[in-house]
């Protein structure tokens, strides 16, 4: 079993020690009745355990980051002083005073006043608990120097000073209370100016804090934009629970505080640690509208309360307002959740109108460029994203794009995969809040847009297949006027010259033999010539080996023929007996051309030729050690025409060069009879 960490055992004794005081705040205060000078002990505790526990989690998994320390120690500040508080509370509850009190109330007074620059702290060191670079290093410096005035001012600073500046509005226990401990001797009018600098620097110095916030929000990218997301969840609920605060009675204003500092170190916490733990754009989004609502409601409320108590008495208000719930709150809540939803996230929280308006106008598309352009509009709108380009690949290395909007200078790119084949890719601009993605939001834009690229990519490879068979048709053709020339041209009259010089024999053979021998003769060489003629036009249509030797064999004589100096040629094959005509044909025409470029660029010492019939389709893999294709390299003829020969079956050729060197060429060429029909 492994010793705990010492950063673990440090965080635990934070945690402890937090407990504790918290513990002793509820201890002190049971049966001391409140004081107006003084807040509840224990909700300061809890508060202090709100922020200590998430700062023990983070001094266990990221010791290294500063936030971790900053939580341990804001939340045993946030203890002790409800503890001296408690304490202060129970010393004076009645007379004589107990001892002790005087230096519980200086901790409550005193060094409490440094509760709240844990705040700029927290600003300046989230996520990763390091300061800002450059300048900005030095403004954080020079902000918590500023931040630290008043609290450091306060300690030292005599209590008829530090009160003549307050209202003095303390019960006159407390102000019995001696909290001059520490002392320097400095004029009054030295103070005054400290106290003031300190006062008027408090708001000022939080300026740089959140400029260090806003910057890192507006460069952070992927899980870093995740955790800058979480603190800014964590201020909108600090806001909203400040606005309550307004309108809530004084004893739910602890509660408040409660919940802004739970929710702090919680969100603080999931930053650092899970930032994709929950959907924070929708939390954010909800936050957002619940607060506006319950603004709008409390708003609405006390108008009309108001005017209807001015109206028609206490009696009547109540009736009225329950029917402007009923009338306004229902109908205005969908309202407002469809517009927050619409300006934050754009269409992505309804899937449903996203795919059925990009089918509207997938329908309205009659090619492939015009379809990718309709799903980069239907992505653009429905995920306010200033910039979306889709680009599907195709065979040959060539790509298809389809642009909508300017692009930023900030992207980033999602795969689009289809049948397990990465087939394309979606470009979106990055860097705003509206199109910061979620998981949900990637899978969404996945489904989405791999259906539509599967149309574009189906009706581009119709368009392709419709160009491959007039190429085909085409080929065909040129074969025929070929043979025909060759027939017409070549042998025609080869074997029309041969029968005139066997007439010319027969009409010598009577009274000059010997010259009707060598007519004869001329005439056995262009049979000779003709007959190699018809085995070229023969091996043209279909090698004869396939015939004499099979295709195995055939391939084997292939590597024989075409063996070079310094390169071993081995064949390996698994084959059926009745293979299909045409698949032979290609299998050996595919074979003969990868050989071929094996032999003239790959400077290989070592080839082999594997031949592989399975219940589908035949594999035929030519492998060699040699130095590969460059890459950005252009497809030749030779390329090229693989491809084309097993497309022509229906198949597919692949070419690469893996990671131990060389080139593999593999084609599966399908056996079924119906896809060669």
């Amino acid at each position: 079993m492994s010793k705990p960490r010492v950063s673990t055992l440090v965080g635990g004794v934070f945690v402890v020690l937090t407990l504790a005081a918290t513990g002793a705040s509820v201890v002190l205060e049971a049966g001391v009745p409140a004081d107006d000078g003084l807040e509840a002990g224990w909700i300061s505790g809890v508060a202090g355990l709100a922020l200590a526990v998430p700062g023990g989690l983070l001094a266990y998994y990221v010791p290294r980051n500063a936030v971790a320390w900053i939580l341990c120690a804001s939340g045993l500040h946030w203890a002790v002083d409800g503890a001296a508080a408690a304490y202060v509370a129970h010393a004076i509850a009645a007379p004589p005073v107990e001892p002790g009190a005087s230096l519980a109330y200086w901790l409550y007074q005193r060094v409490g006043s440094a509760l709240l620059f844990s705040l700029p702290l927290l600003l300046v060191f989230y996520p990763d608990g390091r300061l800002p670079r450059g300048w900005w290093r030095w403004a954080s410096v020079g902000s918590l120097a500023a931040t630290a005035v008043l609290p450091l001012t306060l300690l030292f600073v005599p209590a008829r000073i530090a009160d003549a500046m307050n209202d003095g509005s303390e019960p006159a226990s407390l102000r019995a209370l001696s909290i001059d401990l520490l002392r320097l001797p400095l004029p009054d009018g030295a103070w005054e100016v400290l106290l003031r600098v300190g006062y008027a620097a408090l708001p000022v110095s939080l300026l740089i804090p959140f400029a260090v916030v806003f910057r890192r929000y507006r460069a952070a990218r992927g899980l870093d934009r995740a955790r800058m997301r979480w603190l800014l969840w964590a201020g909108v609920v600090d806001v909203l629970v400040m606005l309550s605060a307004l309108v809530l009675p004084r004893s739910a204003l602890g509660i408040g505080l409660f919940v802004a500092i739970a929710v702090t170190g919680g969100s603080i916490a999931i930053g650092v640690l899970a930032p994709q733990w929950l959907d924070i754009d929708r939390l954010l989004g909800g936050t957002v509208l619940y607060g506006a609502l319950a603004a709008i409601v409390v708003l609405v409320d006390a108008a009309i309360l108001a005017l209807v108590t001015t109206a028609l008495g206490s009696q009547g208000a109540a009736l009225v307002g329950l029917l402007v719930v009923l009338l306004v709150y229902g109908p205005l809540r969908n309202r407002l959740w469809t517009l927050v939803q619409r300006v934050v996230l754009g269409q992505r929280h309804d899937p449903y109108r996203i795919i059925s308006g990009l089918a509207e106008q997938l329908e309205r598309s009659d090619s492939p460029e015009r379809q990718l352009l309709a799903v980069a509009r239907s992505v653009a709108e429905a995920f306010r994203s200033p910039y979306v380009a889709v680009e599907v690949h195709h065979h040959g290395g060539q790509a298809l794009l389809a642009e909508f909007g300017s692009a930023p200078g900030d992207t980033q790119t999602l795969p689009i995969t289809y049948r397990d084949e990465t087939v394309g890719r979606l470009i979106l601009a990055a860097g705003g809040y509206r199109t910061a993605l979620s998981p949900r939001d990637e899978r969404l834009l996945a489904d989405v847009v791999r259906q539509a690229a599967a149309a574009a990519r189906s009706s581009y490879l119709a368009a392709e297949l419709q160009v491959s068979r007039e190429r085909l048709v085409g080929a065909r053709e040129e074969e025929r006027r070929r043979v025909r020339r060759d027939l017409h041209d070549g042998l025609g009259p080869a074997l029309g010259g041969v029968a005139l010089r066997i007439d010319t024999a027969r009409n010598l053979l009577g009274r000059a033999p010997e010259q009707a021998d060598g007519v004869l003769r001329r005439a056995r060489e262009d049979v000779s010539t003709a007959l190699a003629d018809v085995r070229r036009l023969v091996h043209d249509l279909r090698p004869p080996a396939l015939d004499d030797v099979g295709l195995a064999g055939a391939v084997e004589q292939l590597a024989e023929r075409l063996r070079a100096p310094g390169l071993t040629t081995r064949v390996s094959a698994t084959l059926p007996a009745d293979l299909p005509a045409a698949v032979e044909v290609a299998a050996y025409r595919i074979a003969s051309e990868a050989l071929t470029n094996v032999t003239k660029h790959a400077h290989a010492t070592s080839c082999t030729i594997t031949l592989t019939a399975g219940e589908r389709d035949l594999v035929v893999e030519v492998r060699d050690d040699g130095t590969g294709i460059p890459p950005g390299t252009p497809s030749g003829v030779g390329l090229v025409s693989l491809r084309e020969r097993a497309a022509e079956l229906g198949g597919r050729c692949e070419i690469e060069c893996p990671a131990g060197g060389g080139t593999l060429v593999r084609a599966h060429l399908p056996l079924s009879t119906t896809t060669l029909g």
